[in-house]
């Protein structure tokens, strides 16, 4: 896996690691474009804070921002959710691949010892 990809991966993992934020995506998914000021209402947070937690999301390019005069839009990205997607997706195959192995071996000397 290329630096690149892995700093990318932090970067995402690091923004999903917050409950806010992951509410904040939530809310996102769900409308085209949602403004900075709707999002401060909705979780009952001031504006700094929550534009805190939409830079570490736009670091994480898991949001985009569009400037429309005084007004601060925001839609998901979900292109970097695909790539932490894939990484859990091969992480998930790997480590079942690898349980159902040692299922299988244990099975076996199971039935070795009962003959």
């Amino acid at each position: 896996m290329g630096e690149h990809l892995e700093t990318s991966l932090d970067q995402a993992f690091f923004a999903l690691s917050h409950r806010t934020r992951r509410r904040m995506l939530t809310q996102l998914a769900g409308a085209r474009e949602t403004r900075v000021t709707d999002l401060a209402r909705r979780h009952r947070l001031s504006l700094n804070t929550v534009s805190k937690h939409v830079v570490v999301l736009e670091r994480a390019r898991l949001v985009k921002r569009r400037v429309v005069g005084r007004e601060h839009l925001l839609r998901v990205d979900p292109g970097r959710l695909t790539s932490a997607e894939r990484w859990i997706r091969y992480h998930r195959k790997f480590w079942t691949d690898q349980l159902d192995n040692l299922a299988k071996f244990f099975e076996a000397k199971g039935a070795a010892h009962h003959e």
